[in-house]
């Protein structure tokens, strides 16, 4: 059996109002157009569906079975379709982001906290993971976007765009005073405990390339999953610490860690935001994109 869908919603609007008149009017039909689609449903389905009534008309019984069903249907319908209206208005979705620590903090966290100002009514969701991880997630369809460092793989499957710098460089506690100061070779490092992030993050991977092309490979005494904890393992005096120079701002302000000064500096890198070639990001999400990009 096929029936026009379209014949269905007249025949909802006039089992809802009892009235041809009605229905038309809720439409945006004439009259003869509303009787003539109930009268090629009735047709369709093999039964009738309304008699006249001295106000209007009213559901036979075969009608109404119909409409219990019907109502039931369009109803879903309608109300997805607010809910539709209402992302469309900035009034309700939901935003997937992937971030690191360092992003998150440092680059991302003032552009949500403006964003939840002005629309309140959009959840949030940020995944922290390192940047593999955050490209994984992507082109997985798991996120909307991702905020990261690079170094970034080209790839067909995601764009690239730069928006930030961050500089990488070591500090050290009162135990390493004597390098206060003191002009540090790469080389030197070798023989000093480190502490750095695990192997599975664009940061790690970037010193650790900058450093061998300048022959220099570190084994470190420690490595951890944040920088923050980096940090805290350096201030306690367990080694000298490898992070993003603004994860150690406040220890330098407290005096408990200060930078090294390296014969060669880190070279700065970007902060990044990675978009799919092949999946949409949402509408909520394309509005924030806006003000970051």
């Amino acid at each position: 059996m096929f029936v026009n869908l379209e014949y269905y919603k007249v025949f909802y609007y006039v089992a809802t109002h009892k009235s041809v008149t009605l229905a038309a009017q809720q439409l945006y039909i004439s009259q003869p157009a509303v009787s003539q689609a109930i009268k090629q449903l009735e047709n369709g389905l093999g039964c009738t569906l309304f008699f006249r009534a001295p106000k209007g008309v009213q559901l036979t019984p075969e009608g109404e079975v119909l409409f219990e069903y019907i109502k039931q249907g369009y109803e879903i319908i309608l109300k997805g379709e607010k809910k539709l209206e209402e992302m469309l208005n900035f009034e309700n979705g939901e935003i997937r982001i992937g971030a690191s620590d360092m992003t998150l903090r440092f680059y991302l966290l003032p552009y949500l906290e403006k964003f939840h100002r002005s629309y309140p009514g959009i959840k949030i969701i940020v995944s922290n993971a390192p940047t593999p991880e955050t490209i994984k997630s992507l082109k997985e369809g798991k996120i909307d976007f991702g905020i990261v460092s690079s170094p970034v793989d080209e790839s067909k499957d995601y764009s690239i765009t730069d928006v930030g710098e961050v500089a990488d460089t070591f500090v050290a506690s009162s135990r390493f005073g004597w390098l206060h100061g003191k002009t540090v070779g790469l080389s030197e490092l070798e023989r000093l405990p480190t502490i750095c992030l695990e192997k599975n993050t664009s940061t790690r991977r970037f010193v650790d390339n900058f450093l061998a092309q300048n022959n220099v490979f570190l084994e470190p005494e420690f490595e951890l999953a944040t920088s923050d904890l980096i940090v805290k393992f350096a201030e306690r005096d367990m080694g000298i610490g490898c992070v993003v120079k603004s994860f150690a701002t406040d220890s330098f302000e407290k005096g408990t860690l200060f930078e090294l000064t390296l014969s060669k500096p880190i070279p700065s890198r970007k902060i990044c935001v990675i978009t799919s070639e092949k999946i949409p990001v949402s509408q909520a999400g394309k509005k924030l994109l806006a003000t970051m990009i």
